[in-house]
């Protein structure tokens, strides 16, 4: 919907930092003759809100960033994955998993975009699954056999090897897909609203908390394997997000006005891992290529050359569209169903968090309920896509998009739409997928220390708005989050210690006591809702407000809608107000006042401020 900006042509506001755009904002300013504070919470407001179309150019390199956004952590996915999968030497088969999970990330940022909760926010892959997955194939009957182990003794095309392998991952698919109909019920039968009363920040904080805390030992054998490639690329994605972030690099631009000419553009802030990334990784080919790093595999630093995946890129096909079930029929795995259901009950409460999170940084009302139901099912459909497909994972909203939002001031969901479309090209492009899994192993660890710390750390800042001067909170986190690092830890060198004589209920003890973020969300929930507390204390004024305001914006909910029309051909039907996600025109502004009588535009913030600067 367009909301009378000037969105033809290559002299976009959002690009002039030349004279004509100090003329416009002074003329603006004198205009309107707005307070500093007023002027602030302008500064704040995004240029394009939800439902605008920026134009073609714009559109395209912010949906690319957005891409690059998530690029680290749903490529990280995958590769982490393929250990418990025994695929360490299997390159070309770990290539064709980042392909299908970038290929349902895309489909499922657009299902979500669509017909979802219908904000700009990005669907990929979780690491609320990745943990129990890993703790499911870490069972006695699915370790990976000694000899995967061995470079040498892998044949990647033998019969028995694919069957060791896409055994484990049907078995992990079938889990996922069964799992995910507990998302899709709570989703469109509306019981989210229900749920979310009793998960509060102390339950949410030590789950994901725990989602980074449990992946240390991955994170330590990647950065063992050359520590000094490893601290580099940390070190220089330290660099690039904290220390330049706020340095813009001039890049050429034209317009009709200026002509060509040079623009500024915050590189380092867009994409500082995947700079990261590219710096280190080109340095390991430089060692590789001069012949500094060792040839032998038994020598330390072996990992580090570029040349390790051999003749991958070759062997992979230039294009590739991933299907369901192409690794065979799934198999169900009981205990895999109860460790993955852990975890969506954690995507679930983030994803809450994140809607609202979305619609302030992008222009829109706060969600109602309808559409969260309705984010919540496609997110569930998404998952039992994503199980279809085989990419050994689920999808979720990205946290880091919405920050994104926040940066570009750019909240239109045609940006996200866009996104999702390259995130489906790359996922068909076979090549693309095999040039990641060449990225030199230490180079992933000294990306991993950085991204599941800050996953720890966004875990940790949950608690902001609960009183942590309060010794019942510190006892409530503390204690789950301790006991969620030991407990899984003594099971896993223990696992033969609880034995009931059903295997069946054996393994589903194992997988749920070894998944650190279920022992520590499960003891986290229950201790804050029977220890004794108010409301303000344990953090959950913040859920009501957003009841609050969903009760209250009943005339902005439009941009809410179901497309193409679907919900002016539902509206008339009586039975539509008993389905909890279909939109209800039926009370919008009937009892509102008339000084609360405005526009929807009136309503959104004002998106058509014009910025010197377009800070990426």
């Amino acid at each position: 919907m367009a909301s009378g900006k000037d969105i033809v042509g290559l002299d976009n506001p959002a690009f002039d930092t030349g004279e004509q755009v100090n003329n416009q904002l002074r003329g603006k300013e004198g205009k309107t003759k707005k307070g500093s504070f007023e002027a602030e919470e302008d500064r704040n407001k995004p240029i394009y809100c939800v439902t605008d179309v920026p134009p073609w150019y714009l559109a395209i390199f912010l949906a690319i960033q957005h891409y690059l956004t998530a690029f680290g952590s749903i490529l990280s996915i995958p590769l982490i994955l393929s250990e418990g999968l025994c695929l360490q030497h299997d390159s070309l088969t770990q290539s064709q998993l980042i392909n299908t999970i970038f290929f349902v990330s895309g489909l499922c940022t657009l299902l979500q975009v669509t017909f979802g909760v219908r904000l700009p926010i990005l669907q990929g892959g979780t690491f609320a699954l990745l943990t129990p997955a890993v703790a499911m194939l870490s069972l006695p009957e699915w370790k990976c056999p000694a000899w995967t182990q061995n470079a040498t003794l892998v044949n990647t095309s033998s019969p028995v090897f694919i069957e060791v392998w896409q055994t484990r991952l049907r078995t992990l698919q079938g889990s996922i897909m069964v799992a995910s109909l507990l998302q899709i019920l709570v989703g469109f039968s509306g019981l989210i609203g229900f749920l979310m009363r009793f998960i509060g920040p102390l339950t949410i904080a030590p789950t994901v908390s725990l989602i980074g805390l449990s992946l240390y030992d991955s994170a330590g054998i990647k950065l063992g394997s050359h520590w000094g490639i490893s601290a580099m690329t940390t070190a220089l994605i330290i660099l690039f997000s904290q220390y330049l972030r706020g340095v813009p690099v001039p890049f050429p631009a034209y317009n009709k006005a200026r002509k060509l000419h040079t623009s500024k553009f915050y590189i380092f802030q867009a994409v500082p891992i995947l700079l990261g990334i590219m710096v280190s990784w080109l340095v390991c080919y430089l060692l590789t290529i001069y012949d500094v790093l060792p040839s032998d595999p038994a020598i330390y630093g072996h990992l580090a050359r570029t040349d390790v995946k051999g003749n991958v890129v070759e062997e992979a096909s230039w294009f590739s569209v991933p299907y369901p079930g192409q690794w065979g029929v799934p198999t169900v795995s009981l205990p895999g169903v109860m460790g993955i259901m852990a975890g969506i009950i954690c995507s679930m409460a983030e994803s809450v968090g994140d809607y609202h999170a979305c619609a302030k940084l992008s222009g829109a009302p706060p969600p109602p309920k309808h559409a969260i139901n309705r984010g919540i099912g496609i997110e569930g459909l998404g998952c039992l896509l994503a199980g279809a497909f085989g990419s050994g994972n689920g999808t979720t909203s990205f946290s880091e998009n919405v920050a994104a939002l926040g940066i570009t001031k750019v909240g239109s969901r045609m940006v996200i739409l866009l996104s999702g479309v390259f995130m489906i090209l790359i996922g068909m492009l076979g090549k693309v997928g095999a040039i990641f899994t060449t990225i030199p192993t230490p180079v992933l660890g000294g990306m991993f220390l950085i991204m599941f710390g800050v996953i720890s750390a966004a875990g940790i800042s949950n608690l902001q708005s609960t009183d942590m001067n309060s010794s019942r909170n510190i006892f409530v986190f503390g204690f789950s989050i301790f006991t969620a690092l030991v407990v899984p830890n003594w099971i896993m060198k223990n696992p033969d210690s609880f034995k009931t004589g059903v295997n069946e209920l054996d393994q589903v003890i194992h997988i749920l006591l070894s998944t650190h973020m279920f022992v520590g969300g499960f003891l986290g929930f229950f201790l804050d809702n029977t220890i004794p507390g108010t409301k303000r204390e344990r953090g959950l004024l913040a859920s009501d407000e957003f009841n609050l305001e969903d009760s209250g914006s009943a005339e902005t909910e439009e941009v809410y809608d179901l497309p193409f029309g679907i919900t002016s051909c539902l509206s008339s039907q009586s039975w539509i107000r008993y389905v909890p996600f279909c939109p209800q025109k039926g009370y919008r502004t009937q009892h509102k006042s008339e000084g609360n009588q405005t526009s929807y535009n009136e309503q959104l913030p004002n998106c058509t401020e014009v910025t010197e600067e377009f800070a990426f």
